[in-house]
């Protein structure tokens, strides 16, 4: 069948989905891009087109640059934590699950995917409960093992909050990536393994050089895919630290910074155009980081060939 008449009779059955995801994805974008060049200072209120001034204010005004750079930098450190402490956790589990004759392989992949299936609202809370200095077990666990004086009311100091948090999310969506690491894993051929071993390869050898290389095309999707899931984290933040991303805006990312514009708080009304303007930026951001890994995966097909 040519390539038309599989066209045809795919169009059906790809339309709705195109209509449904133009309809609650591109349309709600472009609208969002289209409001960051107008002035709206409250909802219903009157809209001026200034062109890029909101972006000129949220980049060079002190009174809106530092609390973007300062989300900036905090999702920047938020994604860190998990690149380096997430990922290599999970391909460390996914390859202790692919080890021959484990018993209970499957047990174990449900009970360290079982968080990723919580309610963000649910682990924060929980959370805040195991580490509150007030009621929380976090320091009779420390003290049992004599470690208390280690225990300090981390989600509550500036230097430590951020840090915290983003160990609680590396906790709660960890089986992410060690399910789609147990999948390539698992899909690697036995028979190159087999033909290592047979020319002297032993342990590290193997896994370097001959199941690593084979799983980098995946290694970079859990790569993207965190750099992206990152840049639009919220609900944590938001759940245990509030709206304001206390003490004193140390964990604010740009997700509750764009929420805390937009729909304003108790200290700050709405500003739409400006929740706007932070919308766009994050979107650039996002798209900076797809366009690199497009250009890298370009790069290494272009190697290979």
């Amino acid at each position: 069948m040519s390539k038309r008449g599989v066209l045809r009779y795919a169009l059906p059955f790809l339309l709705p989905a195109a209509l449904l995801y133009t309809c609650f994805m591109i349309l709600p974008i472009l609208n969002t891009i289209r409001l960051s060049f107008f002035s709206v200072e409250s909802f219903g209120g009157t809209s001026v087109f200034v062109g890029f001034d909101n972006f000129k204010r949220l980049l060079l005004n002190p009174l809106w640059s530092e609390r973007f750079f300062g989300a900036l930098k905090n999702n920047f450190v938020f994604f860190l934590i998990h690149m380096f402490v997430q990922n290599p956790i999970g391909l460390l589990l996914a390859s202790l699950l692919t080890v021959r004759r484990l018993r209970g392989a499957a047990l174990y992949r449900a009970l360290f995917f079982m968080p990723t299936m919580l309610s963000v609202v649910i682990v924060g809370f929980v959370w805040q409960l195991i580490l509150s200095p007030t009621w929380g077990v976090a320091e009779g666990i420390l003290d049992s093992i004599g470690l208390s004086s280690l225990f300090k009311p981390w989600l509550g100091l500036e230097g430590s909050a951020l840090t915290v948090l983003s160990l609680i999310s590396v906790w709660q969506f960890i089986g992410i990536p060690m399910m789609l690491f147990y999948a390539a894993l698992i899909g690697v051929p036995y028979e190159l393994i087999e033909a290592a071993r047979v020319d002297g390869a032993r342990g590290w050898q193997i896994y370097w050089k001959i199941i690593f290389p084979l799983i980098l095309p995946v290694v970079a999707i859990i790569s993207i895919l965190t750099f992206i899931g990152n840049f639009n984290a919220f609900d944590l933040i938001y759940t245990t630290q509030g709206v304001l991303s206390g003490p004193n805006f140390s964990t604010d990312i740009l997700g509750t910074f764009f929420y805390r514009t937009f729909f304003g708080h108790q200290l700050q009304l709405g500003n739409p155009a400006m929740g706007a303007a932070i919308a766009s930026m994050m979107l650039v951001i996002i798209l900076a980081g797809a366009v690199m890994y497009l250009l890298w995966r370009r790069r290494i097909k272009t190697y290979e060939q």
